[in-house]
C-alpha cells in the first residue's frame, strides 16, 4: 500500500525523497542487506522512483565509459594560483 503527500509515495516504509538520497549508495553496494532490500521494495512499487531509478542507474553506469581530459594547462593555472595563495597555520 502507497500514500501519496507533497508529491512523494510513502511505499515499503520509505518517502520517495528517501530513496533519492540512498540512490548513490544503492549504487555503490554501501546499504545494509535490510536497507538494500526496502529500497528495492519502494522502487519496485514506486513507478516514479523506478522510471527515475532507471535513468540514474544508466547515467552512474555510462560515466566510467565518458573520457574527459582537461584543458591545456590547466594543471599548470592551478598549481601556480595555490602557490599564490597565504600561507595557512
Amino acid at each position: 500500500m502507497s500514500t501519496e503527500h507533497d508529491g512523494q509515495r510513502h511505499v515499503a516504509g520509505l518517502w520517495c525523497g528517501e530513496v533519492l538520497q540512498r540512490l548513490p549508495d544503492l549504487v555503490d553496494g554501501a546499504l545494509s542487506d535490510a536497507e538494500r532490500a526496502q529500497v528495492v521494495a519502494h522502487v519496485s512499487a514506486c513507478d516514479w522512483c523506478e522510471r527515475f531509478g532507471g535513468a540514474y542507474s544508466a547515467v552512474v553506469a555510462a560515466l566510467p565509459k565518458t573520457k574527459v581530459s582537461a584543458p591545456d594547462g590547466l594543471i599548470e593555472r592551478l598549481r601556480a594560483r595555490l602557490a599564490a595563495l597565504p600561507a595557512q597555520d
